[in-house]
């Protein structure tokens, strides 16, 4: 994964010997980071974020950042930001985080809104199938006091970081198709609706069938807004699906399927049938 956005801008120089390694611990020249007179609240993200196999994709994030009278949060060397992590706070397994820092904006004299993204490249090799699933969320922030930031005395550099704020969930972006006929059918006759419940796969850019899967089969009276459910079906080996249903009325076919916490809801398009 990318290395920390943190590491990478704030410590400058120091990053060549801590790529792995989370801001937290990163040392400089002399001492370690005292204890920035912060907190974090309020943390606001999407519920889940739904990643595909190739585009960028960035979720927003907000917070409340509180702090002292000795820490300003205008200050040019003054930073901070969100990110995802897993594992604990101390020793993450994974992190993911945005490509540049959050914008904290002063709401009182005490207290900044801030406000940044997470952004997420599949396509370039940043997700594993394996990061599906339950994320908890970071805050965190630096302020170097004039220090300069390629060679700091990090004792006198602040920092402040506090995990447990959220939780969102990465999912694999899910497709799903129907077709329905014979078109026209005879009315009274027998419609059969195929099509294929597919997600992506983050370790080979690809997407497949997402197989043994409850998919509802809905259906839509020409002239009304509502679709209602059939029959369920459970998608194959390969994640296709068929199912049957009696032709009655001129109308609009498709399947629904809602979702897993890996794997986000999804209905195709509603494929018209004329019945006569």
């Amino acid at each position: 994964m990318r290395i920390r956005a943190t590491v990478a801008a704030v410590t400058g120089a120091l990053a060549l010997t801590a790529l792995a390694v989370p801001a937290a611990h990163a040392t400089g020249s002399s001492g370690t980071p005292y204890t920035l007179n912060v907190s974090f609240s309020n943390l606001k993200i999407a519920k889940a974020i739904k990643v595909g196999t190739t585009n960028k994709v960035s979720t927003t994030y907000t917070y409340t950042l509180t702090h002292g009278s000795d820490v300003d949060v205008t200050e040019p060397d003054f930073y901070s930001d969100a990110y995802l992590y897993r594992g604990s706070l101390d020793a993450p397994s994974d992190t993911l985080e945005g490509d540049d820092f959050a914008t904290c904006k002063v709401a009182t004299s005490t207290t900044a809104t801030c406000t940044g993204t997470v952004d997420l490249y599949p396509g370039e090799g940043e997700l594993r199938t394996t990061d599906a699933g339950s994320w908890s969320v970071a805050a965190e922030a630096f302020a170097f006091n004039g220090q300069n930031q390629d060679d700091p005395d990090m004792s006198k550099v602040g920092f402040k970081e506090q995990g447990g704020l959220a939780t969102t969930a990465l999912q694999r972006y899910s497709k799903l198709t129907a077709n329905a006929g014979p078109e026209p059918v005879t009315k009274g006759r027998t419609l059969t609706t195929t099509g294929k419940l597919s997600r992506a796969n983050w370790d080979d850019g690809l997407y497949h069938g997402y197989t043994n899967q409850p998919v509802k089969l809905q259906f839509k009276k020409a002239g009304t807004s509502t679709y209602t459910t059939v029959k369920t079906v459970y998608s194959d080996s390969s994640g296709n699906l068929k199912a049957t249903a009696t032709a009655q009325y001129d109308g609009y076919w498709r399947f629904s399927f809602a979702g897993t916490s890996t794997t986000p809801a999804v209905s195709a398009t509603g494929d018209y049938v004329d019945v006569r």
